[in-house]
């Protein structure tokens, strides 16, 4: 079940592991989703959970993030309009063309290579620190391994914003979501 991660083996092997575990998360709760609950808002906010896959997409190629998944890639911000939207978690995020099982494959791509990455990221290696309102102005770069623990904690706080979303919209629930993710159902009473 992927709600939990595999016991892991070293440091590297934690990092890949529990990164791209988060982002699996996110796609799990947009399974069995038509066009209108994707776009759906449920709360006070204006997130839905297509903003919410667009915006796990967005920072997974886009700044540190991308740097641990894409050598050579720099950490520059693109902020034209979805990106914009897609980095505020706005509704113009969602595109016309996203559905459910395109946005959840997207996100599965995006684990795969954010795990792939960390297998053999050096967690000593500096990742330049993006010039953008929402970092420090006066540090120049952070260790790899802190931009893979803030990847897991930005990832994990979305998985939890989605899990919020998806039981607001029908009343299904991480446990559930992930048992059928399996091709499994779900009782709690098993």
């Amino acid at each position: 079940m992927p709600f939990l991660t595999p016991t892991v083996t070293d440091e590297r092997d934690a990092l890949a592991t529990f990164a791209s575990q988060q982002i699996r998360q996110v796609a799990t709760t947009l399974q069995g989703l038509d066009a209108d609950q994707l776009r759906a808002t449920p709360s006070a906010s204006a997130m839905s959970l297509g903003a919410l896959a667009r915006h796990v997409l967005f920072i997974g190629g886009n700044g540190p993030f991308a740097v641990l998944t894409d050598p050579g890639r720099t950490p520059a911000e693109p902020l034209d309009g979805a990106g914009y939207a897609a980095g505020a978690v706005l509704p113009d995020a969602v595109l016309p063309e996203d559905t459910a099982e395109s946005l959840r494959a997207a996100l599965h791509a995006l684990a795969d290579r954010v795990e792939a990455g960390l297998r053999t990221a050096d967690p000593e290696a500096r990742i330049p620190v993006p010039e953008a309102p929402w970092f420090p102005q006066d540090l120049g770069s952070w260790p790899a391994r802190w931009v893979a623990l803030h990847m897991v904690e930005e990832n994990g706080r979305h998985a939890g914003h989605a899990d919020i979303l998806r039981e607001s919209l029908d009343g299904k629930t991480a446990y559930e979501l992930n048992a059928l993710a399996d091709g499994e159902q779900w009782s709690p009473e098993s």
